[in-house]
């Protein structure tokens, strides 16, 4: 059923619509400074679309609260527990109620963390509840940034994942991300570039205009024409708003924000006993106390430079007068170096729990391993460690890894986040060789999860982005065929054991 919202007027003066369906597929960005009208935006949106589609609204302001008394809304304060979050998360799919999750109040690491909880557990809910919902993420910038600032990595990670599964894996879970920021600068690029619609508000900034105008497909001088745009007026592009950019002019709303742009208004006349209004003690000031400053917490110093120093510190204790116990290791050589690096890197991936245990953890027995052998400094880079290890744990042999199908696979990485490059790898590597298609448990121990439901969702996510094609041989066994590489598994079974695994006989 397509049903088109009224979101205002065009510069023809016609109406310009908003198919909903097509939004619910496609996803929206919306970028604007500060005064553009980027909040009116998204409340004219809210309220027209509120009696089609369920809607859920992280709020870091509580500007969106009043929706409650005009659509019904639920207003969720997010100063509660995260089990607290998760029930109410699940609940709210459950019962298809819209609802506004309130962060007012909390520092920016609660609120990050808040609405990282909340929107896992509306992707985690069960396949039952994937009804259709609007969600829609006030100053996203906050909870995809490009850099972690002030708040913890840990934080920042959490709440990157979080918008990342909901702009990248949530649309077949019913989730329809509608995010809108500030600054598409601080934005991270991964989760901008999963929306298909655009509306782009008034910007200044050269760095925001270019990738603005990058967006919506135009060239740096007609990227002017952000710096002009008016309040409440923005450029329209995708298949749920306009084929081409067209300027749009947001229409009035029924809500209003519980706060609004500051109005200038005179000064009240000045009291013949001003100085005695001011400086009178209050009996309630001995009662206050000043709040404390929040302190910021040092980041940790990475792992590298302390072995650095400690290694540092080693050497200049050992003088001429004190001789070692025995004599140094000579130096490697670089291409001693790279053979030791290659067989360190195979011995962690063919540890029997390596799977099962974080990236940071294995980086660090890689770095302990190369202070045993005297490398100075990191032997790679944390990057450039976890593309490594994914290419050990895919099982490639030296052949394969020269091989162009290989290099293309490799270069393919680019469009997989981190944590599913060893997955992706792994079922390349089966194509390649020819070999069948991984089974879910081989699929989600190549992740580190005991979840088969969990490694269906990866092939579901790679199929969404274009880079595999699923389909069954008549046997009914699965097959992962990869476009880029012109090359697919044989068949093989979903329920087979990660120990193993089902092979198709040729015969067959």
């Amino acid at each position: 059923m397509q049903v088109d919202i009224d979101m205002g007027t065009t510069s023809a003066g016609d109406v310009a619509k908003l198919d909903i369906e097509e939004l619910l597929a496609t996803r929206l960005l919306v970028q604007g400074n500060s005064g553009s009208g980027k909040s009116h935006l998204l409340r004219r949106l809210l309220e027209q679309s509120a009696k089609w589609v369920q809607q859920v609204v992280i709020d870091p302001e509580g500007d969106f609260v009043t929706l409650s008394e005009a659509f019904g809304h639920i207003v969720v304060d997010a100063e509660r527990s995260e089990g607290e979050l998760i029930g109410i998360a699940n609940r709210i799919r459950q019962h298809r109620v819209s609802c506004v999750l309130t962060l007012e109040g909390l520092e920016i690491d609660d609120q990050m963390r808040a609405a990282a909880v909340f929107l896992n557990a509306l992707f985690d809910a069960d396949r039952d509840y994937w009804y259709p919902v609007l969600t829609v993420v006030d100053e996203a910038q906050m909870f995809a940034p490009t850099s972690g600032g002030e708040v913890s990595e840990e934080v920042r990670r959490l709440s990157l994942g979080a918008m990342t599964n909901l702009m990248c894996r949530g649309r077949k879970r019913g989730l329809a991300g509608v995010i809108a920021t500030q600054r598409l600068a601080k934005l991270a690029k991964n989760v901008a570039a999963e929306a298909s619609n655009f509306l782009m508000g008034r910007t200044f900034l050269d760095i925001d205009m270019a990738r603005a105008a990058d967006l919506l497909g135009m060239d740096r001088r007609q990227a002017e024409q952000f710096r002009d745009l008016k309040r409440g007026n923005f450029v329209a592009l995708g298949p749920a708003l306009s084929r081409r950019p067209l300027p749009v002019t947001i229409g009035p709303v029924e809500t209003s924000a519980r706060s609004s742009s500051p109005k200038l208004m005179p000064l009240p006349e000045k009291p013949e006993d001003v100085e005695d209004l001011i400086f009178t003690p209050d009996p309630e000031d001995m009662a206050r106390q000043a709040s404390a400053p929040r302190r910021v917490a040092p980041r940790p110093r990475p792992t590298v430079d302390i072995m650095d120093a400690l290694s540092k510190s080693s050497e200049e204790a050992e003088t001429p007068e004190a001789p070692t116990r025995g004599p140094r290791a000579p130096a490697m050589s670089d291409e001693e170096k790279d053979d030791w690096i290659a067989m360190t890197l195979a011995e962690i991936a063919g540890a029997p729990e390596s799977a099962f245990r974080s990236d940071s953890e294995l980086y660090q027995d890689f770095l302990m391993r190369g202070r045993m052998k005297r490398i100075s400094g990191a032997p790679l880079a944390m990057n450039e460690f976890r593309r490594r290890l994914a290419i050990a744990r895919s099982g490639a042999d030296a052949a394969m890894v020269e091989s162009e199908q290989w290099q293309m696979a490799v270069s393919l990485l680019a469009h997989v986040t981190e944590d599913l490059q060893g997955v992706f790898l792994m079922l390349a590597k089966a194509a390649i060789a020819g070999d069948a298609c991984p089974s879910d448990a081989m699929i989600a121990r190549a992740y580190g999860t005991h979840s088969a439901r969990r490694a269906r969702r990866f092939l579901d996510w790679f199929e969404e982005q274009g880079l595999i094609v699923l389909h069954t041989d008549l046997a009914g066994l699965r097959i992962v065929a990869f476009p880029d590489l012109d090359r697919q598994t044989a068949g093989g079974s979903p329920d087979a054991p990660a120990d193993e695994p089902e092979r198709r006989d040729a015969a067959e």
